[in-house]
């Protein structure tokens, strides 16, 4: 059985795909006009088109760690610039959707990247889809055929019934992952679609992304993307990064090809990525760079030599996820002996990785123009 977006591409003609190429925008920006820049982009990539008036707009933004560091977090700039560019094109209704992971904390996070100041200042709802008060979880039964998720959730799986019928935009940033090589757009999805056992699908975590991404179309009424480049993120992410200044922004209304993109930029194949691959055949957005229409800078001579490589606790969890232990996996993961992974993991991380390592990259961003910028938004 092929999905209905794919019976769309098969059978789309030739000159309507041509007439329909996804853009992506990319421009250089600086701290004095990132916001204004970002606006533009949006404007640039085709917000209005992408996006329903009449429905609520979700903000989704990325806290892969809840501590301040760079690039591995949405960019007080880049949630700024995407609420005042939504109300600018008269968005009335603008609400952000935070999620947690076993080893992250959304408010602590919202708070020490500065998010809670501009969703004071700018009067936006916060909603948590881990309090039962705020969302409700609903079993979803997708329309289109699934790769993967049926099969690790054979009993059905949940999503935020909040989700239904609204738009959503994504506020990634430009940076590698050990488990998908690049991070973005797609992955995005991850946290706010999937219940507290999303860790079940990281070994086939190409195929979910494609699977969420094709969800996101079905009970979505419009979808966006903008990506932070200002800060980059090049090693074993999403977290443990040498954080790279590249002064760049990109938006698009195609996840797969704002994540090809960044990814070519990055210096990756993107056809070379499975999740980037599987979304291009399955007809959810363009993979192929060549068939990409990338607006603002040329990029053809980009690239930024990125690596992702490992860390202590990725090379643990590799060979549970991928390696001579996978047969152990379910015992693992799927048992209360998970929570010796999660608790090895917060202290790796946040008592020895970030004060250790990452701290004297936090001191390196805030004595740069960026981390200038970062000190004038509100605590």
């Amino acid at each position: 059985m092929i999905s209905k977006y794919h019976k769309l591409e098969l059978t789309m003609p030739e000159e309507v795909k041509k007439a329909e190429r996804s853009k992506v925008v990319v421009l250089k920006t600086s701290p004095e006009t990132v916001v204004e820049d970002y606006i533009r982009a949006q404007e640039m990539a085709g917000i209005t088109e992408a996006l329903d008036k009449s429905k609520p707009t979700i903000l989704k933004d990325n806290i892969s760690w809840h501590f301040l560091y760079p690039g591995a977090n949405t960019t007080p700039w880049q949630l700024e610039a995407s609420i005042l560019g939504l109300q600018k094109a008269g968005y009335q209704e603008i609400v952000c959707v935070q999620n947690e992971t076993v080893v992250t904390n959304a408010f602590k996070g919202e708070r020490l990247n500065k998010y809670r100041g501009l969703f004071n200042k700018y009067g936006i709802e916060v909603k948590y889809n881990f309090r039962p008060e705020d969302i409700k979880w609903i079993k979803y039964e997708p329309k289109g055929e699934l790769l993967i998720l049926d099969k690790i959730y054979p009993e059905g799986f949940l999503i935020p019934e909040y989700f239904l019928d609204k738009n959503v935009i994504h506020l990634p940033t430009v940076k590698t992952h050990i488990y998908t090589t690049t991070t973005g757009a797609m992955k995005n999805a991850f946290g706010g679609l999937l219940n507290t056992k999303r860790h079940y699908t990281h070994s086939v975590i190409h195929k979910t992304l494609v699977d969420l991404l094709m969800i996101q179309k079905e009970i979505h009424s419009g979808i966006f993307a903008t990506m932070d480049g200002t800060f980059c993120g090049s090693g074993p992410g999403p977290r443990t990064m040498v954080p790279v200044e590249k002064d760049i922004i990109l938006a698009s209304s195609d996840c797969v090809a704002i994540d090809a993109v960044a990814a070519k930029i990055m210096g990756f194949n993107p056809m070379d990525l499975e999740y980037i691959r599987l979304g291009h055949e399955r007809g959810l957005g363009c993979g192929k760079i060549e068939d990409i229409e990338v607006l603002g800078e040329d990029i053809s001579d980009w690239n930024f030599n990125f690596k992702v490589g490992d860390n202590l606790a990725s090379t643990g969890g590799d060979m549970f996820w991928f390696g001579p232990l996978k047969a152990l996996q379910k015992l693992m993961f799927h048992t209360p002996i998970v929570y010796g992974f999660i608790w090895a993991s917060f202290l790796y991380h946040d008592y020895y990785w970030y004060p250790v390592k990452g701290k004297k990259y936090v001191d390196q961003f805030m004595n740069s123009k960026w981390g200038e910028l970062f000190k004038t938004y509100p605590d």
